[in-house]
């Protein structure tokens, strides 16, 4: 008997007028033990079908149809009171956005021990407060957490997202569940942090024999945590089969343009291919295949007639008529796929941005008269420069201020430090309305999709305030076909424009923040995780349109992207500049830079990349500890207590600039 099953499982949500049929008829087992991974877009039921599994609907949602199956118990029709006791003790979930799943004005010793006395046994006996802590310290021991006495102290905006996360596991873990629910664990986690949530996972895996249901948009996680995956899309799974069987080859039309939409090195100067169309919305779906529309291999039966799910071969089962007896003598339809277009790289036309010694401090004050006693460095002497129309990516962990140094380039924060030239003109000195042409010229895609639209606005009022502010368009309509147009280029419909950000998934949120900054037509893009929080088919469209835009206008875009996927870098990147503790370590055009890392922290970079490819991580270089506080940096090269090459200079002397060749540099003490 599985530990978990679920059997055609249909979870609405009450309107009114039809129900919308968000998940609608899944089926999925999992094992003792065992890792099934569960992928799809943004929008396909995956996390609301944990959720009911965990019985934790919002309304206006309910459990219509079928059963979940725990240890044989339905738990849809437990008792309140039984249910509770399930949840925690028995099966558990960490959310997908540990900043607001953890109560802001709660310590972690408060919520931790919430977790723990919910989870214990009714006839477990009653502990002593000092018990609980110690089962509190443990938890988080378990995670790897550095200091867990000291943690528990303190609040969630004091730990860095990898930490957060890392507490998060801690809460789901305390009372030793026999089934645990990750909801996108390692989503917008630079990779160091994902490699070790990952590695982390997968030895409580094997020290407690938890069974993992994984849901994830990131491909490559799932070819390297799970046995087995199933293939969510419009509330349906479309396929289920091992992970080497689906990685192989998937069955599914809609699985194998998932696995073609990853952006890689082997892409560069081609589109990537996507998938044509959203989603489909819960309220209109299609009488017969969910997919049809998007489908580049649809059969006249596709239409009309619902494909079931039926094993192919053992354990691989898909619901496709090209694998039934309705599309086997039928004739492909009238669809194509999307060719692969060359883009053609223009050469640079001189630069557009310069930085020379940029930084950023903010003061440490203490005490009734608030007095400065130190600095957080957390931008401390940056020299940058990005051609005109090309794309330098920053990339290094969370905490080593790159998103800092973004809002310091366009002058969102003040600079404490040095000079910033844009076309030409010193920003840092211009007034208000030189400032209000820069900002027309340069705009920032925020990273967090759920703080940075405003909650009371509707889509078309988001947009188009910039066009407002800026006077572009002559009037109100003008202006509403300029956020049609938008909204329609980064995969969102014209509907949207009336709706409210808490109607659309992150993902979803993420292309209106896109779409905002697209719509006053910058010259510049600071591009802060923009694809962060999409799924693989979103992220492929949004990637080609960043590609398109380029070449689009009048005068090339120029980008500076910020991220932790090195797929993307890879891809849309022509120089790479890491960074680590508010300094440059190492700058390098892309290719240069993947074929051969100099520096150890890229080469740590680099190894913790998740690939389809790779079975494991066995090469992969482990960073012991966080990056430090950029108030109390270490001596000498900030890296060296983290450094597998250390050597004794290391510790005292910081490392200067070396240059080597090709427009190569690095500061490291190997290279002196």
């Amino acid at each position: 008997m599985a530990l978990l099953e679920v059997r055609d499982l249909q979870t609405y949500f009450r309107t009114a007028g039809e129900p919308r049929r968000v998940v609608d008829g899944v089926s999925l087992t999992v094992e003792s033990g065992e890792t099934v991974g569960l992928v799809g877009e943004s929008g396909c039921g995956k996390s609301l079908t944990a959720l009911s599994v965990m019985q934790l609907i919002p309304r206006p949602g309910y459990v219509a149809g079928g059963s979940i199956l725990f240890k044989g118990r339905d738990v849809v029709r437990l008792p309140g009171p039984e249910k509770r006791s399930v949840r925690g003790r028995h099966m558990a979930m960490i959310f997908q956005e540990p900043m607001t799943s953890l109560n802001p004005v709660l310590s972690i010793r408060t919520q931790l021990l919430e977790a723990i006395r919910h989870g214990r046994p009714a006839d477990g006996g009653r502990r002593s407060t000092a018990e609980e802590v110690e089962q509190a310290v443990e938890a988080l021991r378990l995670t790897d957490m550095p200091e867990p006495r000291q943690k528990l102290a303190q609040y969630p905006h004091q730990l860095s997202g990898g930490m957060r996360q890392r507490v998060m596991i801690a809460m789901a873990l305390a009372c030793r569940p026999e089934l645990l629910i990750a909801d996108e664990p390692t989503t917008a986690l630079d990779v160091t942090v994902e490699a070790r949530i990952l590695d982390l996972l997968r030895d409580l895996q094997r020290k407690l024999g938890t069974a993992i249901l994984f849901i994830t948009h990131d491909l490559a996680v799932v070819a390297e945590m799970a046995n087995r995956v199933a293939v969510m899309y419009a509330g349906k799974i479309v396929e289920t089969a091992s992970t080497r069987a689906l990685f192989a080859g998937g069955a599914h039309p809609y699985t194998e343009q998932l696995l073609r939409c990853r952006p890689g090195r082997g892409l560069r100067g081609r589109c990537l291919e996507t998938i044509p169309g959203v989603v489909p919305d819960p309220k209109d779906f299609p009488p017969g295949c969910r997919f049809y529309d998007r489908c580049s291999r649809a059969v006249a039966p596709c239409r009309d007639v619902e494909p079931i799910l039926r094993e192919i071969a053992p354990g691989h089962a898909v619901a496709c008529h090209l694998h039934d007896e309705h599309g086997m003598a039928a004739d492909p339809a009238t669809f194509s796929s999307q060719e692969a277009a060359a883009a053609e790289a223009s050469p640079r036309d001189g630069l557009l941005l310069e930085a020379t010694a940029v930084a950023k401090h903010f003061p440490i004050r203490k005490g009734v008269l608030q007095r400065v006693v130190g600095q957080v460095k957390a931008v401390d002497g940056v020299d940058l420069a990005i051609a005109r129309g090309s794309t330098l990516a920053l990339v290094g962990e969370s905490g080593c201020g790159k998103t800092t140094l973004g809002k310091t380039l366009i002058r969102l924060l003040p600079p404490t430090a040095g000079t910033i030239r844009f076309g030409g003109r010193d920003v840092t000195l211009l007034g208000e309305d030189g400032l209000r042409q820069f900002r027309r010229e340069v705009q920032f895609v925020f990273q967090d999709p759920y703080s940075s639209l405003d909650p009371r606005m509707t889509v078309e009022a988001i947009v188009g305030e910039g066009m407002l502010v800026h006077g572009i368009g002559r009037d109100r309509q003008e202006r509403r076909e300029r956020v049609r147009q938008v909204l329609e280029s980064v995969g969102l419909k014209a509907d949207a424009m009336v709706c409210y950000p808490h109607e659309f998934s992150g993902g979803q949120r993420q292309r209106i923040g896109i779409a905002r900054v697209l719509a006053v037509e910058p010259k510049f893009l600071i591009l802060d995780e923009p694809t962060s929080a999409l799924d693989v088919s979103i992220q492929a469209q949004v990637l080609n349109l960043l590609c398109g835009l380029k070449d689009a206008g009048k005068e090339r875009l120029t980008y500076l992207l910020i991220t932790h996927d090195l797929g993307i870098v890879e891809y849309l990147a022509d120089e790479v500049a890491v960074m680590y503790l508010g300094r440059i370590v190492e700058r390098s055009p892309a290719e240069g830079l993947f074929d051969e890392p100099c520096h150890p922290y890229t080469r740590a970079l680099l190894s913790a990349v998740p690939r389809l490819e790779s079975a494991g991580r066995g090469n992969r270089i482990r960073l012991e500890g966080d990056v430090p506080s950029p108030s109390n940096p270490p001596p000498g090269c900030h890296f060296h207590q983290r450094c597998p090459s250390v050597m004794p200079v290391c510790r005292h002397v910081y490392p200067p600039v070396t240059g080597l060749g090709g427009g190569r540099m690095v500061r490291c003490h190997l290279y002196k």
